[in-house]
């Protein structure tokens, strides 16, 4: 007898929660041992947990900062979540068959970055799997559509032809009505990476911002590059290793961050553009990259994609570090990332 879904979907959350200390990003500080220099801070944003850690003589510009910090990611965020719905990700979505729609130069430049990534990927990745809706992730209500549902929605899957965006007038348009973008897989770096630039207009020279998967660093902490825990796929609670930065972006992406369990299947949020349905490919996925450009996007395409073309893509992205941990649980590092973890 199965376990009710919600049983299910609460023992994933458990796992996903035991292992944010350690996830690409476990900078963790015991207070002993902490300087009275660095600042932390910590909120819930884009529904995962959001920690800034911040090193500088003085601490009054460390709180005006992170403040400062935090509510330019808070403001992006809200632009481009498609949860809120007065949001100008929704704008596009509402009027999705009808008319172009003005954004906002920020939402513009995200929406540019998906059009690489899909073209880049041959369509692995794709901002309008927001099109089914059918599939609900949530802890508290999650559901999966029938195949009848998916393939109804699957029609309105297909942002090389469907999305048109008009950087001269501001504009973005969906053609079909129905069809809707989800950002959730190519916003948060952006996200993460404005918040770092408040740090930087602030004067701090020395950050780590963690998103709960993605990361941005810069510069140091104690004078020693930022040492940043890369979760292993196959155990989440567990780390593979750990690499020093001192500038640049870490993304992660896997089937254990959002998930649960229906007759047996685990059921994960990265959903097949061309299926409408969960990857079947790799568990997980961890890039490094000094190029946002480079690496947004990346890892949602090789979940899809799978090992073997998400090698590829890697070998032909400049300045990559990569792991994929595939469906049989074996593991391929790119020779900078094995460099890395040596």
């Amino acid at each position: 007898m199965h376990k009710p879904a919600s049983e299910s979907v609460q023992l994933g959350r458990r796992r996903m929660a035991l292992a944010l200390p350690l996830m690409a990003f476990g900078l963790v500080i015991p207070p002993v041992f902490a300087a009275t220099d660095i600042h932390q801070a910590s909120r819930t944003l884009m529904g995962t947990r959001l920690d800034l850690t911040l090193q500088g003589a003085d601490a009054l510009i460390l709180e005006k900062a992170t403040s400062a910090a935090l509510t330019e990611m808070t403001r992006l965020a809200n632009m481009m979540s498609r949860y809120q719905p007065a949001s100008a990700l929704n704008a596009i979505n509402l009027m999705a068959g009808i008319q172009p729609v003005s954004v906002p130069k920020e939402l513009m430049q995200v929406l540019l970055m998906a059009r690489h990534a899909n073209l880049a990927s041959n369509g692995a990745f794709d901002a309008t799997v927001g099109s089914l809706r059918g599939w609900n992730f949530d802890v508290n209500n999650p559901t999966v559509p029938s195949p009848t549902e998916v393939q109804r929605t699957l029609r309105l899957v297909g942002q090389r032809e469907g999305l048109v965006l008009d950087e001269q007038t501001g504009t973005a348009y969906l053609k079909k009505r129905g069809m809707r973008l989800d950002l959730g897989g190519i916003a948060k770096l952006p996200i993460l990476q404005a918040g770092l630039q408040q740090l930087q207009v602030h004067g701090v020279k020395n950050a780590m911002i963690n998103g709960g998967g993605d990361v941005i660093v810069n510069g140091t902490l104690n004078q020693r590059p930022w040492r940043i825990g890369l979760r292993d796929p196959r155990q989440p609670e567990k780390v593979l290793g750990a690499v020093e930065m001192t500038r640049g972006f870490v993304a992660a992406s896997g089937d254990y961050e959002r998930f649960f369990i229906r007759e047996g299947k685990r059921l994960h949020h990265i959903l097949d553009p061309k299926n409408g349905y969960p990857t079947h490919g790799p568990h997980g996925i961890a890039l490094i990259s000094d190029s946002l450009e480079n690496i947004n996007g990346l890892g949602t395409a090789i979940m899809v994609a799978g090992s073997q073309r998400g090698q590829a893509l890697i070998a032909s992205t400049p300045a990559m570090d990569a792991f994929i941990v595939d469906a049989d649980q074996s593991l391929w590092l790119s020779p900078g990332m094995r460099q890395r973890l040596a």
